[in-house]
């Protein structure tokens, strides 16, 4: 039988299980990673693990979902301080970063991320499509931002150059170097 925590406690394994998923996800990728191994790391029983998530979908989820929300806060915390084309380009540049470092973000078409899809609740799916439209909508909803461009093309640009991180081990150059002088050169030709 589970140990009771207290909320504390509670909050503190719950944060440690997903950091932990995390970092395993990016490193191994979703079927690689056991509910054992994440109980193992963070400290608690296999049982406990289900007082805090009802399977392990249901933690990658979360931690998807979550870290897709920590990104586009930080990146509209950018942009509000810095209402101009500037700004778009140094919110991409930190989205590009966070992709880069959380592979699981720009993975989807791998047959790891589809078996995770295909074991997702109906809720889960959702709960990711949502997650997925919010992040879309980061520059579309800033109403101080005026393309040069139909939305749809800016739009387009954008999601390429952040999905250019597939290539980055097969530039010649420096990934980031690349990424940062590809939005320098187009983001006067996207924003006023």
């Amino acid at each position: 039988m589970a140990r009771g925590f207290s909320e504390r406690e509670k909050e503190t394994v719950k944060k440690s299980l997903q950091e932990a998923c995390k970092q395993r996800w990016t490193q191994y990728g979703y079927k690689k990673t056991s509910v054992d191994e994440l109980c193992k790391q963070v400290g608690i029983s296999k049982g406990a693990f289900y007082l805090f998530f009802e399977s392990k979908e249901a933690l990658f989820c979360e931690v998807l979902c979550s870290v897709q929300e920590q990104i586009c806060h930080s990146a509209s915390e950018i942009i509000n301080k810095r209402k101009n084309k500037y700004g778009i380009a140094e919110a991409l540049k930190l989205i590009y970063r966070e992709y880069d470092k959380n592979n699981f973000l720009y993975d989807s078409n791998s047959t790891d991320f589809t078996i995770l899809t295909n074991k997702l609740s109906e809720e889960q799916s959702k709960k990711m499509e949502e997650s997925n439209y919010r992040s879309k909508q980061l520059f579309l909803s800033q109403s101080d931002l005026k393309f040069k461009v139909d939305p749809d093309m800016a739009m387009s640009v954008i999601y390429s150059l952040i999905m250019n991180i597939k290539n980055k081990d097969i530039l010649l150059r420096n990934h980031m170097e690349t990424f940062d002088f590809m939005v320098e050169s187009l983001i006067d030709s996207l924003c006023e």
